[in-house]
């Protein structure tokens, strides 16, 4: 459930937070929800970008498929050549 929280910052702070965000293509609202989850819950650092997100479930692998051998398949063959 979302709140509504009023914050009183510093306005040069608050415009450039607002062009991170920007070029970060996501609003202020979730950078600040994101910096705090990220403090209360350190072990949860894994933020997922909305680059990410719009991105997820894009390849289509065999549920076999093994992704450590496949990677140590491509560093042998990228440096042993």
């Amino acid at each position: 459930m979302d709140t509504k929280l009023t914050l009183k910052l510093d306005n040069s702070i608050i415009e450039q937070a607002k062009i991170y965000a920007k070029k970060k293509n996501t609003s202020l609202s979730k950078l600040v929800e994101s910096y705090l989850d990220l403090l209360v819950d350190p072990e949860n650092n894994q933020v997922v970008t909305p680059l990410v997100k719009s991105l997820s479930g894009v390849l289509d692998l065999p549920k076999n498929f093994d992704y450590k051998k496949d990677y140590k398949k491509h560093l042998l063959n990228k440096y042993t050549k």
